[in-house]
């Protein structure tokens, strides 16, 4: 079960069935498996630098994780590169991550720097700062 802020964030990023979705942040994976949900040949990567987070996605996720639909990882968002053969991701989101809610500028500009180069260029960040979804270029 969603919470209202999180399901109303998902409601709002412009998914298609084939999106291929990066979620910084995923805590115990909720969104990650609310996206996985709405895809059908896309996927969603989900990372989060705690490690107890992740496995509490990969546990509540492994039905998604079994369909291909969902992935998560443990790495933090200044760190995160992609996998050799890896696509790039047309869709990116954020809750409440300080490095891109303007709480912390400069790893803010490590993590864009680091998105750049795994993202299609056409792709959109979507960061959610507390009431709204923001969009970012």
């Amino acid at each position: 079960m969603l919470s209202p802020r999180l399901a109303a964030l998902v409601a709002a990023l412009p998914l298609r069935p084939d999106s291929h979705v990066l979620e910084i942040g995923c805590g115990p994976g909720a969104a990650a498996r609310a996206v996985a949900a709405r895809l059908t040949t896309g996927r969603i990567l989900a990372i989060d630098r705690s490690a107890a987070a992740i496995r509490r996605a990969e546990s509540a996720g492994a039905d998604a994780i079994a369909a291909g639909r969902l992935r998560v990882r443990c790495v933090a968002a200044e760190d995160f590169v992609l996998d050799p053969g890896e696509p790039r991701f047309d869709l990116v989101f954020a809750a409440r991550v300080g490095a891109l809610d303007g709480r912390h500028p400069a790893l803010g500009a490590m993590v864009l720097r680091r998105l750049a180069a795994c993202t299609t260029p056409d792709a959109r960040l979507f960061v959610d700062g507390s009431e709204h979804l923001v969009p970012r270029a």
